[in-house]
């Protein structure tokens, strides 16, 4: 089992062209019949695709704590392994990492699954085939997730609440979906599997098939041998956390004026009920949260921030400045999204205007620029690309 060492395409996309990694159609036109619509069987969209990473160096990766992992036992199996049954967890064994390769069972035993999340992260082939995908935008990606089975190994039927599609890179796995008619979940079980699954279709998926499918489809993937299977996963933000989050982020923004507006209540008249808020007063906080509601551009930095708040495991290795003549290529850890008027990085934002704003944009969307547009860059745009450099935002470019 050999990791695969493709590069990443040249960007941007065409949107327009033609694709096998669609199934023969363009990224335009899944966008508009596929996306968050239906289900996407698509045969060697990637042919001869190897793993990212070979099974030994995933074992590894797996020990480390910047690595978020999962180790799912069927407990089932396991008993029925050691000729004797076990009652835990209701068939099931959840072991979150770090995980040393003594805690995996033997290759040998059927049923365990080993989850990696965020491969993109520390693996640069993974990392590549992540670019392929970039027809979605970047404030929709989450990451790219391996998932390396035994024998009939699987995490249950289950839903996600975000759009993903299942590639497969080694050995085969077979998928059953169906649309989610009842999303109760089965009791004392450490995974969300559901009660009631009923599959509507069942393939097979080769190294090099795929699968897209939309949020909340109910799917099983079980594998026929070993298999290892990558899972491309895009946010799908939910309204009340995203609304928590950025109006957080707005609370945090908020500057005292350097004349404050106080409360003043001169006609404010003896009271016998001190324990009542005064009706004014509730006026007061409505109105002072109403004006910070009311600015647009506060509530879009906040957004975008929002949006590229690294994961809590996720942390950079400083570096130095940059050299003379180099171009830049941004960390895999680096999220960079941007806007009509600010530019955001890893939870922060710049305003940014003409030539500058276009450099900046050209770096999120191409993740690089070139020798010759960063001699082009302004003194204080170079001084934000030299910070980046020593943060360990970005690189220069071999």
């Amino acid at each position: 089992m050999k990791a695969s060492k493709t590069s990443a395409p040249s960007l941007p996309l065409d949107i327009d062209q033609i694709t096998p990694l669609l199934g023969g159609i363009s990224p335009a036109t899944f966008m508009r019949k596929y996306w968050q619509k239906k289900p996407l069987l698509i045969r060697q969209a990637m042919p001869g695709v190897k793993p990212p990473i070979e099974r030994s160096k995933l074992f590894a990766l797996a020990e480390s704590d910047e690595v978020e992992s999962r180790l799912i036992v069927q407990t089932a199996a396991e008993g029925a392994k050691a000729k004797k049954p076990k009652k835990a967890d209701a068939g099931w064994r959840l072991s979150h990492g770090p995980l040393s390769r003594r805690s995996l069972p033997p290759m040998t035993q059927p049923g365990w699954t080993l989850l990696v999340q965020g491969l993109d992260l520390h693996v640069p082939a993974a990392y590549d085939l992540l670019q392929q995908f970039r027809f979605v935008p970047d404030a929709r990606l989450d990451d790219l997730m391996i998932s390396y089975a035994t024998d009939g190994g699987g995490v249950g039927p289950h839903f996600d609440s975000y759009d993903v599609f299942l590639l497969q890179v080694h050995g085969q796995r077979r998928w059953r979906i169906g649309q989610l008619s009842d999303p109760t979940l089965q009791a004392d079980v450490p995974l969300k599997i559901l009660t009631n699954f009923v599959p509507e279709h069942e393939w097979v998926l080769e190294p090099g098939d795929m699968l897209y499918l939309p949020p909340k489809w109910a799917h099983d993937g079980i594998a026929q041998g070993e298999c290892m299977t990558c899972s491309i996963g895009f946010r799908v933000p939910e309204e009340t956390e995203l609304a928590r989050e950025v109006l957080v982020r707005l609370v945090e923004a908020l500057e005292c004026p350097a004349q404050p507006h106080l409360y003043k209540d001169p006609r404010q008249p003896a009271t016998a009920t001190p324990g009542l808020i005064p009706e004014a007063l509730q006026a007061f906080a409505a109105e002072a949260i109403a004006k910070a509601l009311k600015d647009p551009a506060a509530l879009r930095s906040a957004l975008g921030e929002v949006l590229t708040e690294p994961k809590p495991r996720v942390w950079f290795h400083a570096s130095e400045p940059l050299p003379q003549g180099v171009g830049v290529r941004l960390d895999p850890r680096t999220r960079m999204v941007y806007d009509e008027k600010r530019v955001f990085a890893n939870g922060e934002s710049w305003v940014a205007a003409g030539k500058d704003a276009r450099h900046l944009r050209q770096l999120a969307d191409r993740r690089q620029l070139s020798a010759a547009d960063v001699a082009k860059a302004s003194p204080a745009l170079r001084e934000l690309l030299d910070q980046w450099a020593e943060d360990g935002w970005l690189h220069p470019l071999p």
